[in-house]
């Protein structure tokens, strides 16, 4: 009961907790909005990204092994959808960046949201959107896989000319332990363990849940007085980024001869990048500019928003479609 509520309400779970969080430091303290008591800045992002394993770990173990058996068959196609992702969303991030003069922390936030791999909550809407779940699952593991190495290459490339002091070896081995690691260590022990894969099918994407959660709205709480920079400009990259890889994964798709529902699974996997992750990485590598941790954070918060209203509007019409080609089987008949 609690996982269905929790799933299919998210949207509002996580406003609630935001606004619970924004507002509670000038209730009780700066950074107040602290469940594990934790006052020592360095091991709150060591528990963050802790928080981030459990959730790739969650992941794994929900990964279904006849699904990553038929995406593997069709791995060309899967290839294609992460090129797209890998290719589209960084230009995009620069370009959207630079049209409309961002600089700095705001810079950087953009292009950590639009570097990071896709996310967990994209196999959901996936399924919500009447798409090829197996792909979209496939999509997510293929860039989790390589984001060590890709992610830590394309900011280099973006940020090099930033006067940005990028630790490249550092982001590959976090992404290693945090993203990688938990993703084949929960998928084994899956296959290995009846224990561990009737608890992960009960608790798993609960904890992946309120894992988004906690760290989006820890990321508000201790950014409070900093949502004011949040201003039209960097509201509109966040539109444009998110919009732009909606519109980069459905005609990438459709250039490279996706069906309508593998179609709609990359759009879905290109628009809603794992800003949670970049999150993570800009509160650990940047902490400095704490305002690109603020837009990974938002965006996050965004995308959700608007994958769920596509994803619904993807069910709609291949609903009409469904019942449209029924009615001229019952016509011809």
């Amino acid at each position: 009961m609690f996982k269905r509520i929790l799933s299919k309400y998210l949207l509002i779970w996580l406003t609630f907790v935001c606004v619970l969080a924004f507002y509670w430091p000038a209730l009780f303290g700066e950074n107040a909005f602290n469940p594990f008591f934790i006052k020592d800045p360095e091991a709150r992002k060591n528990l963050m990204s802790g928080m981030i394993a459990a959730t790739m770990l969650a992941v794994g173990s929900l990964l279904p092994y006849d699904e990553v058996k038929a995406v593997a068959k069709r791995w060309h196609k899967t290839i294609m959808g992460t090129a797209i992702q890998y290719i589209s969303m960084p230009l995009l991030a620069f370009c959207v960046a630079k049209a409309l003069r961002l600089e700095g922390a705001a810079f950087t936030g953009v292009m950590m949201a639009g570097c990071v791999p896709g996310a967990m909550a994209s196999n959901v809407l996936t399924l919500t959107a009447r798409g090829n779940v197996s792909y979209s699952v496939g999509l997510t593991t293929t860039a989790t896989l390589l984001s060590p190495i890709v992610v830590p290459l394309s900011l280099l490339l973006f940020l090099h000319q930033k006067d940005v002091d990028l630790d490249v070896a550092g982001i590959m081995i976090n992404l290693l332990e945090t993203v990688v690691a938990p993703v084949v260590i929960g998928f084994v022990l899956s296959r290995v363990s009846k224990f561990w894969k009737k608890n992960s099918d009960r608790f798993a994407e609960i904890v992946a849940n309120l894992v988004i959660i906690w760290i989006i709205s820890s990321v508000v709480a201790q950014n409070a007085n900093n949502v004011a920079k949040l201003t039209p400009a960097l509201i509109g990259a966040m539109l444009l980024l998110n919009f732009g890889g909606y519109l980069a994964g459905y005609f990438g798709g459709k250039a490279v001869g996706l069906d309508s529902g593998m179609r709609r699974a990359l759009t879905i996997e290109v628009g809603m990048q794992n800003a949670g992750l970049g999150t993570v990485l800009a509160t650990r590598f940047f902490p400095d500019q704490p305002e690109a941790a603020l837009f990974c954070a938002s965006y996050t918060f965004g995308c959700m928003f608007t994958g769920i209203i596509l994803a619904q509007a993807f069910k709609t019409a291949a609903e009409r479609k469904e019942k449209s080609e029924e009615s001229k089987e019952v016509d011809a008949n």
